[in-house]
């Protein structure tokens, strides 16, 4: 027996087997239009396997910053009275608080109103009354502060707003907010507006388009007179350890507030919300495994017709005792060559573009001269990216499957021809 035989027969995956396959894999003139079709299957797989990876993360980045600063600045539980007023909140807040598995539970006061300032058109604000303590313990705001400072925000009866909404009044530390309900007072020609201004004491940048320009953080006493809620609280706003766990805290905690009360967490406020981002992220999913799939059928045509020009060579190989199994592992290797490898390149593009993800966000904006990713409609003021090892390893897997059953039938269809066939038409 021949020594290319000798070779062929020393087992699966060979030397000579992985030489062959290389050397398919290695461009020359006569076989330009295949090495290009080999070259168009690498780049399509890469930019699949990098754009899913991409898509995924920002998905992902984008529901774990919304999640933050929504549930970092709104309380995980909300209870309202049923019966009658909250004139007790303090005892009930303490009393939840007691529960395992409850970080804290903050009295509230929370009104719409109209906020203006210097310059610019009042806009639409929330206002929020908390106590000073209970804002020390909101750690999204508090150490998130530009310009002031929370201390002794109670005792300085002033205000707390956003850097967006401190722009758009033209506002600074010091400078006058006034706030316009129509709640006033009643008198004999009905309820006239009430308008109070006061003074910004700190101004704070949560991140959130939507928190930055709108809520107005207002010590809880002065938010209870401005308001005609003396003596009460509208809401008990509780944060809990775990938010994935309000489920099962919230029977415990309605019985620790030895009241009636009505209660509703931040899945059930936000659930159209997040449901939506779920959606979108599972239909982005598969529009663009659709990307890798079309590579993957390049890989069938440039292997079959990599089959058809080396059909004298495989008739050449198979009578010098070359096995069918020998020819299938052959083209086997040959195109998952390029799926493997175009998968590796896209994993590290998908990597790379992750974790720069902002600074290549601004460098476009710069080079078109527009606004990418407007806070003003994605609600957050930079691009999030965040990479889940599963997802990416689900990418990783799915792309190398395809890959490999691309290969399956041209590779069939070599270690199938007949060397005689093959021959007798040279």
């Amino acid at each position: 027996m021949s020594e290319t035989a000798t070779a062929a027969g020393a087992g699966p995956f060979s030397a000579f087997e992985r030489m062959m396959a290389w050397r398919y894999l290695r461009s020359r003139r006569k076989e330009a239009v295949i090495s290009v079709i080999a070259s168009i299957s690498f780049v399509g797989i890469m930019l699949g396997v990098a754009t899913l990876i991409i898509v995924m993360a920002v998905m992902n980045g984008f529901r774990t910053e919304l999640l933050t600063r929504i549930l970092g600045i709104n309380g995980h539980l909300i209870l309202q009275p049923i019966d009658r007023p909250l004139d007790d909140y303090a005892e009930v807040a303490k009393r939840i608080e007691g529960v395992e598995g409850v970080s804290y539970a903050i009295p509230l006061i929370e009104g719409q109103a109209l906020a203006s300032g210097r310059t610019g058109p009042g806009t639409g604000a929330l206002v929020r009354g908390v106590r000073a303590e209970d804002l020390e313990k909101i750690t999204l705001v508090w150490n998130n502060v530009r310009h002031g400072e929370l201390v002794g925000f109670a005792a300085g009866g002033g205000v707390a707003i956003g850097t967006r909404m401190a722009d758009n009044l033209g506002l600074t530390v010091g400078d006058p907010l006034t706030i316009v309900t129509p709640d006033g007072d009643i008198t004999p020609f009905g309820t006239t507006p009430r308008v109070k201004s006061y003074p910004v004491t700190a101004i704070f940048e949560i991140g959130m388009s939507e928190y930055d320009s709108s809520v107005v953080f207002m010590p809880f006493e002065e938010a209870q007179l401005y308001f005609n809620q003396e003596g009460v609280a509208q809401s008990i706003e509780v944060f809990v350890d775990d938010p994935d766990d309000i489920a099962d805290l919230q029977p415990t905690i309605t019985d620790a507030a030895q009241r009636q009360l009505f209660s509703i967490d931040w899945r059930q406020r936000n659930q159209t919300f997040f449901s939506a981002l779920q959606v979108e992220r599972n239909v982005m999913f598969m529009i663009l495994t659709l990307i890798v799939l079309v590579a993957a059928l390049n890989i069938i045509s440039g292997m079959i017709m990599l089959v058809k020009d080396k059909g004298r060579d495989i008739a050449i190989l198979r009578t010098m005792g070359a096995t069918s199994g020998s020819v299938l592992r052959i083209f086997l290797m040959t195109g998952a060559a390029i799926g493997v490898t175009g998968t590796i390149a896209g994993v590290i593009l998908g990597v790379v573009v992750c974790l720069n993800v902002e600074s290549i966000r601004q460098f476009l904006s710069w080079l078109s001269d527009t606004t990418l990713f407007n806070p003003e409609l994605y609600f957050l003021s930079q691009l999030p990216a965040k990479m889940d090892s599963t997802e990416t390893v689900m990418v990783i897997l799915m792309a190398l499957l395809l890959s490999f059953a691309a290969t399956v039938f041209p590779a069939w269809r070599a270690a199938k021809l007949d060397p005689v066939d093959a021959l007798r038409y040279e």
